[in-house]
């Protein structure tokens, strides 16, 4: 809720009620606020049937207090919780509701010393952009309740209140006084809501199971009433219901005068069967005298069940528009900005959001045009629902942590006359349509301090002129690597059959090596010697393995790649094996 404070005296709230009107009868299209109710918490308030829930998940401001436990039995259980506002001149709720569908609003407002300064608040209460009422508390036991029919425009309420110092009440406690010493006496009968037959008003049954009716039948029954702003104007409902079952021989009816005009009548309420009139134009003037005479075939004095007064609150400031209030609602919430962002963007204009500005045009709504969130902490890129702020003029986003690259839809937004992004993290490229736009004089546009950003038309050709090097450096690098091993491969192929070869020409029976003795794979090695586990010794060709065989005994040799010989030697060393046998030699099994 939007709210100050006087005279450092806290505004609080106790409870808040959003009811559909066509349900006014029921729970059901009830929005019943605890106002300081812990989080989470709900309960049916014994007294009442009522629901209530916790106001938590509404606001984001304020404290909870609560009365003491000595006060709380004087009062029903919705008012033992108070949210009060220490801190900022704006605190507002926001509830969801359905656009164009008609409510009651009901705020109360209980002090009973909560914070134990013994000074009585005084404060505004907003809806929306416009004056809902003033909130004035003369006697901190006794609860404070204000109410207004409203139909919205858009599809949420925020109920914002704010200190002033004028005393504009929307609506006032209503109460018959004792006019010209004149007595009244009080008819009654048990009236449910299934035998009172209801109109489109449906006042409840029980405001209409009793009813008021002069003492002296053959006098007036006259109401006087004079309000606190004599310059508003007003609409006067009467509800009548007859709750004697008369006699053959009587008879009720009588007519109604406003300050001694006739206004309606004749009136004659039937039993059980509500009967109501209005005001079709609305009242204006200092004093109101409403007077309900016998016409003079009646036998019975006039009777009234219930009368309501409601003063018409004059609701000319337009709410910014929906559309810049969703987005700006979301920007808030991404960067999660702590500002006075609370209520209504742009209205009223004293309570215009910080960092923003707006148009107004008539009664069109205001719509924003200026968004300045300059050194304001924020970090991760630019937020998207910024592009839908479209009649945005002046953006400035500087001096932030702000990364990634530059948004299109920063392009998209035609209105846009001046852009700051300096001092930031942004990567990529600037837009080519911001730089066009920049350079033909329609757009502003600061980049400056974003050391890895690109703000150059001919980033993308640059970026091109690089990128081919670099795809042609490692093609080539590829295709040098590719050929490398192609050679190895020929050669060492070439190797392999020149050594058979040569093999093949120093055996005298004319049969290759691989014919004589048996071949081994480099796998096949590995088992033998468990993973070349035990070394027996170390020659000029290489390390000699100890290994098995099925389950004999063998030497294993592996030529080294770094051995001073080489591979011809090695050769040649097992061709001698294959053909020398003793004793003292061991024995070639394979190679």
């Amino acid at each position: 809720m939007r709210r100050m404070w006087e005279d450092f005296i806290y505004p609080l709230l106790v409870g808040l009620a959003l009811i559909v009107l066509v349900h006014a009868q029921d729970q059901s299209g009830f929005i019943s606020i605890d106002c300081g109710l812990p989080k989470n918490s709900s309960y049916i308030e014994p007294t009442s049937g009522i629901s209530y829930i916790s106001d938590a998940t509404f606001i984001d401001t304020g404290v909870s207090k609560s009365l003491s436990p000595e006060s709380r039995p004087r009062h029903q259980q919705q008012l033992w919780f108070v949210r009060s506002f220490p801190q900022g001149t704006r605190n507002c709720y926001r509830i969801n509701i359905t656009r164009g569908t008609k409510y009651l609003i009901r705020a109360s407002f209980l002090y009973e010393n909560y914070d134990g300064q013994n000074e009585l608040p005084k404060f505004d209460l907003h809806l929306g952009a416009n004056l809902w009422d003033t909130v004035k508390v003369t006697n901190a036991s006794r609860n404070i309740s204000s109410e207004i029919i409203h139909i919205p425009s858009m599809d949420h309420v925020q109920p914002p209140i704010k200190h002033t110092g004028t005393k504009m009440m929307f609506m006032t406690d209503l109460w018959v006084p004792n006019v010209y010493n004149r007595d009244w006496t009080n008819l009654s009968a048990s009236v449910t809501t299934d035998s009172l037959r209801q109109n489109d008003y449906q006042p409840p049954a029980v405001v209409m199971s009793t009813a008021a009716t002069p003492v002296d039948p053959s006098a007036p029954m006259v109401i006087f009433w004079e309000p606190d702003d004599t310059t508003s104007q007003y609409y006067v409902f009467m509800h009548f219901a007859e709750l004697e079952v008369l006699a053959e021989n009587e008879t009720r009816a009588f007519n109604v005068s406003l300050n001694d005009k006739y206004w309606f009548g004749p009136l004659v309420p039937d039993y059980l069967s509500l009967t109501s009139i209005f005001s079709p134009t609305a009242l204006s003037g200092g004093q109101y005298q409403f007077s309900l005479s016998m016409t003079e075939n009646s036998t019975l004095p006039p009777i009234i069940n219930a009368i309501e007064i409601y003063k018409v609150k004059d609701f000319s400031q337009s709410e910014t528009d929906q559309g810049d209030v969703d987005a700006i609602t979301k920007v808030k919430t991404t960067y999660g900005v702590a500002r006075n962002w609370q209520g209504d963007p742009c209205a009223p204009i004293a309570y215009l959001w910080d960092g923003l500005n707006c148009s107004y045009d008539g009664n069109d709504p205001p719509r924003i045009t200026y968004l300045d969130l300059s050194s304001s902490g924020l970090a991760g890129e630019i937020a998207p629902h910024i592009s839908k702020l479209t009649m945005l003029q002046y953006l400035d986003l500087s001096n932030n942590s702000l990364a990634g690259p530059l948004p299109e839809f920063l392009s998209s937004l035609q209105s846009l006359r001046i852009l700051k992004l300096d001092n930031n993290n942004f990567t990529g490229s600037v837009p080519s349509e911001l730089i066009e736009r920049s350079k033909n004089g329609s757009l502003s546009l600061s980049v400056v301090k974003n050391p890895i950003l690109c703000a150059s038309s001919s980033c993308k050709n640059k970026n091109n002129n690089i990128v081919v090097p670099i795809v042609a450096s490692v093609v080539g690098f590829f295709i040098l690597l590719f050929t490398a091993a192609a050679i190895f491969w020929i050669l060492k192929k070439r190797n392999s059959n020149a050594v058979r070869a040569s093999m093949e020409s120093n055996n005298p029976n004319g049969t290759s090596l691989e014919s004589k003795k048996r071949q081994y794979t480099y796998s096949d090695l590995v088992q033998i010697t468990n993973k070349f586990g035990r070394i027996l010794g170390k020659g000029g060709f290489g390390t000699v393995y100890h290994g098995y065989i099925d389950d004999t005994q063998v030497a294993v040799k592996m030529l080294s790649p770094s051995s001073a010989q080489g591979y011809q030697q090695f050769q040649a060393e097992v061709k001698l094996l294959m053909r020398v046998h003793h004793r003292n030699l061991t024995s070639l099994i394979g190679y």
